[in-house]
């Protein structure tokens, strides 16, 4: 490795891709093609960083499997930074076996991390969890481990383990102060401003006030019933009645919760249901029906009664009941998690994110552009969404994946 070659690696490793180009940029040799590549994504450049990585990995040829390998690597990074997470996983451990197989350690857990973090990006906890926990990170570089911290907390943080996800991200601070690269102790600094972010809101009677996410922990714990507005569910403890499925019963659960301990009118609890602006005999009769639903559904938490003016939610064991209400109330507050990051999402990223189809995806989007929350960058396959994250609020309960049992 000539000592341009080397210096320029040295920058990169440093943060400092303007270092590095200066000593590069008019280079086309494999070895300048992938650091380059490198640069141009440290720039946010992610279609010229893709297109020289390929370029370089090409100019290594066959018999340079470590460096083919890096620079899919590289191009791995690249993909999640730029939130396309249809890349081929398979290649990337195809790559990653490589690097283990000739000694390359650190490449190879860096390939482990990328993995993770598009589990966890995607929503499947469990394997990332399990994935991570056969990561040794006490071997790891400084910068390894800091990105080693910011996945465990981000997992802890989406199964509201507040006390976890502050311990790795303080572990995660220390790691980045000793890899001394601003850009990772600026991303360890973001991520732990979520454990002070208001993240959701609190409604009992009558009265509401924003919690944090230690607090959102501490209700979820607690002995009250909950209405779980977050995740469309009633639970006390560690008893949990999902309700996500049946739009009608939480709806009439949540107007029962908000009004509690007093009764709900009939005429009131229909518009809220049904979204009927009158409430005729019809609709008195189907509301009956789905009362008499959610009174078998919550059988094991609440009473529902019969008052002469409408309904009341009687709870069997807690002393108190509480609605949880997102942070921010919109129908698309999934796809507005997700676009809070401040990263630009394709349509097709959004939709494995989230689980749903790429055309009801694009109606979201299309919606929330209209009313000037998201905007759209590009045309065409290369369009990407983004919108500035929300001012003082953390999305984690809006993100949809489905909270702790206990």
């Amino acid at each position: 490795m000539d000592s341009l070659i080397s210096a320029a690696a040295h920058a990169l490793a440093a943060g400092d891709p303007l270092g590095a180009l200066k000593r590069i940029a008019l280079r086309d040799d494999a070895p300048a093609l992938a650091l380059r590549g490198i640069a141009m994504a440290q720039l946010g450049e992610w279609a010229r960083a893709k297109a020289l990585l390929r370029s370089a990995a090409r100019a290594f040829g066959a018999k340079e499997a470590v460096a083919r390998a890096r620079c899919v690597v590289a191009e791995a990074e690249v993909a999640l930074a730029a939130r396309d997470l249809a890349w081929a996983a398979r290649t990337l451990d195809t790559a990653r076996a490589t690097l283990e197989a000739h000694g390359d350690d650190a490449n190879a857990a860096h390939a482990r991390c990328l993995e993770i973090r598009r589990l966890l990006l995607i929503g499947r906890l469990d394997e990332a969890e399990r994935r991570l926990a056969e990561l040794d990170s006490a071997s790891l570089p400084a910068a390894l481990r800091a990105t080693h911290e910011l996945i465990a907390a981000g997992i802890a943080l989406r199964r509201l383990r507040t006390k976890t996800a502050q311990a790795a991200l303080a572990r995660a601070t220390l790691a980045a102060r000793e890899a001394g690269i601003p850009a990772l102790a600026v991303e360890v600094e973001q991520a732990a401003r979520v454990l002070a972010t208001p993240a959701a809101r609190r409604i009992a009677r009558g009265e509401e006030r924003l919690l944090v996410l230690a607090d959102v922990e501490a209700l979820l714990a607690s002995k009250a019933l909950v209405v779980d507005a977050c995740r469309r569910a009633v639970r006390v403890g560690g008893t949990v009645v999902p309700l996500a499925t049946r739009p009608v019963l939480f709806a009439l659960a949540r107007a029962l919760a908000e009004a509690w301990p007093e009764d709900v009118a009939r005429d009131a609890l229909v518009a809220r249901a049904f979204r009927a602006k009158r409430a005729d005999e019809s609709y008195r009769a189907r509301l009956r029906v789905e009362i008499g639903r959610l009174r078998k559904a919550l059988a094991e938490l609440a009473e529902i009664s019969a008052t002469a003016g409408g309904f009341v939610l009687q709870p069997r064991r807690a002393r108190e009941v509480v609605v949880l209400a997102p942070p921010v109330e919109d129908v698309h507050a999934a796809v507005i998690a997700f676009l809070a990051d401040g990263e630009s999402w394709s349509s097709s990223a959004l939709a494995l994110a989230l689980g749903a189809s790429q055309r009801n995806v694009q109606r979201a989007l299309d919606a929330l552009a209209a009313g000037g929350k998201v905007q759209a960058l590009g045309r065409g396959r290369a369009r990407r969404w983004m919108a500035a994250p929300l001012p003082g609020i953390a999305t984690t309960l809006l993100l949809s994946v489905p909270l702790p049992n206990g």
